[in-house]
């Protein structure tokens, strides 16, 4: 005889079940936080992780930028996807990528051409020399672009197309794009849509002189007056102008693919004794008049007069002296092992 009754005896059997499950479910609690709680610690440390890499990373693409003026390709193309400035003109960031596009266009044929016996020295002279070049020229793009926005100027896609092309066609060469774009990779080391852009930022700067720069609109138009009058005699002109002009002559034979500015190649186009008219230098700095002289299939003689712009450098030297250009860079020589 039972003289005392055990508390599961009246129990019934759905809550011995339920029970029974819930120590089940218990034991497996045991295995089952202690797995979270280290998935927890690996996602924390995963972020610490990557906080540090990507602070790391920051910190070493500041110090070669800003600090150790690194231009090399990596970095180049760093900058084309992040606009970090390299300095700021009247409160307008100058893109570090303009600055390294135009720097390493202009040293690398230099810097390819050099032999094993050039002196170190002089080629970090060139290179700092270069890198202050190109600061300024990429300011003064920057410049441009703010009063391009101001004058409502723009360049179109088409504008920069034809211009493209027109450069392929320099010297009356009929080169494919194929041919041109490998002669920019190997003289300049740049793609297309970089070399685009350089178009693009001189067609702006154009634009942005021709309308402020009245005074070189009117010396061009009193150019175009005196020439007509004269019988194109251009030295008298020269003589007239005095330094409100440029006057230059060839003294001799030039290849039709001069850099000058895109006088040998309008030359070209004439017959001897003819003259161009005026028209904007290649590097829209001013306007030129050019007069043939003598011509052979790839040479040409000629006279040249040039109208340059000021007023646009007027307004920009006032900038650097009011201290409204901050840069964050100093040129000066890589230091290379």
């Amino acid at each position: 005889m039972k003289l005392i009754k055990r508390k599961d005896d009246k129990k019934t059997e759905q809550e011995k079940v339920e029970e029974r499950r819930e120590e089940v479910l218990a034991a497996g609690r045991k295995f089952k936080y202690p797995l979270q709680w280290t998935k927890h610690r690996v996602v924390v440390n995963t972020v610490l992780i990557t906080i540090v890499v990507l602070g790391i990373i920051v910190t070493s693409g500041w110090l070669a930028l800003y600090r150790f003026n690194m231009t090399d390709e990596m970095l180049f193309r760093v900058t084309k996807i992040l606009p970090v400035p390299v300095a700021e003109v009247d409160g307008n960031n100058v893109l570090f990528s303009d600055y390294l596009m135009l720097y390493r266009s202009s040293i690398i044929s230099i810097e390819r051409q050099s032999s094993q016996n050039d002196s170190r020295g002089s080629l970090d002279d060139l290179r700092a020399q270069y890198r202050r070049a190109a600061l300024d020229e990429a300011e003064e793009y920057t410049y441009a672009l703010e009063l391009a926005k101001e004058l409502e100027i723009e360049v179109t896609d088409e504008e920069v197309k034809s211009e493209f092309e027109r450069h392929i066609k320099i010297g009356g060469v009929d080169r494919s794009e194929e041919s041109f774009l490998k002669i920019i990779d190997e003289n300049f080391d740049l793609s297309k849509s970089e070399y685009e852009r350089m178009l693009y930022l001189t067609l702006i700067k154009s634009k942005v002189e021709i309308n402020i720069d009245e005074n070189a609109n009117k010396i061009a138009a009193r150019v175009e007056s005196m020439l007509a009058s004269n019988g194109g005699d251009y030295k008298a002109i020269a003589e007239a102008l005095g330094s409100a002009i440029n006057y230059e002559e060839t003294g001799g034979m030039v290849s039709n693919q001069n850099i000058d500015g895109g006088r040998a190649n309008e030359a070209m186009k004439l017959e001897p004794g003819q003259e161009s008219g005026r028209f904007l230098s290649m590097n829209g700095d001013g306007y030129y008049f050019v007069k043939l002289i003598k011509k052979s299939e790839s040479e040409v003689n000629f006279v040249s007069i040039k109208v340059p712009f000021t007023e646009f450098k007027k307004r920009f030297n006032a900038l650097r002296t009011d201290g409204k250009i901050t840069e964050f860079i100093t040129p000066s020589p890589e230091k290379q092992e």
